[in-house]
């Protein structure tokens, strides 16, 4: 059981251990001092272990798939973040106890991993107002407002938001767009509930891109529960599209948020590992 140090509700992980126990799962619980450190861990001490519990946030989760990837053991989940994108998309409960219980009962199923420049994400990867979001977003935040840190970050983000251009390229075919935020997603939900596209899926093999045109900036609002839904690509400033791998360059580099964190920047290859990670599901 690797634990976040760092997360809100740690103790709260730790306390599932004596439940696990008593399902017929042993737990040996390991801190670790950065989420860097969690895919080494998992591949230090893999002949130890049958599973992995993951606690943490989708942060946490995306830096330990290189080493669940390496050495194929199956993970479970115990959602300690402020989004839990994955648990949503898996359909973890965010109750530990309940989370602990799915575990136990030991279904499983393989999930798709995306990458972006041999960077790990299991929600979505994007560059535009989310990456700036994201550095705006600080860990006090998260303490003192949960999920709706995500919104107030994105009302500043916003107020001074720029558009700015992209070249895109699918299928061998390349295409230059103006934008305002380019989002590719692995998973179905990110941003604490919002849905990358109405027939994402985790377990599709694909990944699904969308770029919003800089003319939806005055419908933002109006378009809210559309990105709640998926839905936001039948609006004609939406630009869609479905594929194994994309391409995204910038005149000037820009940074690439993938499930929260900055990882790297522009120009970025983005590619999906099909079934590559054992998760355990309700």
């Amino acid at each position: 059981m690797l634990v976040n140090p760092n997360a809100r509700r740690g103790p709260e992980a730790v306390a599932v251990a004596p439940r696990l126990a008593a399902r017929g799962v042993d737990a040996v619980i390991e801190h670790f001092a950065s989420p860097d450190e969690a895919a080494a861990d998992i591949v230090r001490r893999a002949g130890e272990f049958d599973l992995v519990i993951v606690c943490g946030g989708d942060g946490t989760v995306a830096s330990a798939a290189g080493g669940l990837r390496q050495t194929g053991l199956p993970m479970g989940l115990l959602p300690l973040g402020t989004a839990n994108d994955l648990a949503r998309t898996l359909g973890v409960p965010l109750d530990l106890n309940a989370a602990a219980d799915v575990i136990a009962a030991g279904k499983t199923e393989r999930i798709d991993l995306g990458e972006v420049n041999g960077h790990p994400f299991f929600n979505v990867a994007s560059l535009g107002l989310s990456a700036e979001v994201a550095q705006r977003l600080t860990r006090e935040d998260k303490r003192r407002f949960g999920p709706f840190a995500y919104a107030l970050r994105a009302a500043e983000v916003l107020l001074t938001a720029r558009p700015f251009k992209a070249r895109i390229t699918v299928r061998g075919e390349t295409f230059t767009v103006r934008t305002l935020q380019i989002a590719i997603g692995n998973g179905r939900h990110y941003g604490g509930g919002q849905v990358v596209h109405e027939h994402a899926s985790i377990v599709d093999g694909r990944l699904d891109l969308y770029s919003l045109d800089p003319r939806a900036f005055w419908k933002l609002a109006l378009m809210f529960d559309r990105f709640r839904q998926g839905s936001h690509g039948a609006w004609d400033e939406v630009h869609t599209e479905k594929c194994l791998e994309f391409d995204i360059d910038t005149r000037k580099p820009r940074p690439i948020n993938a499930d929260g964190d900055i990882v790297t920047r522009t120009p970025a290859h983005f590619v999906v590992r099909p079934a590559a990670i054992e998760v355990f599901v309700p």
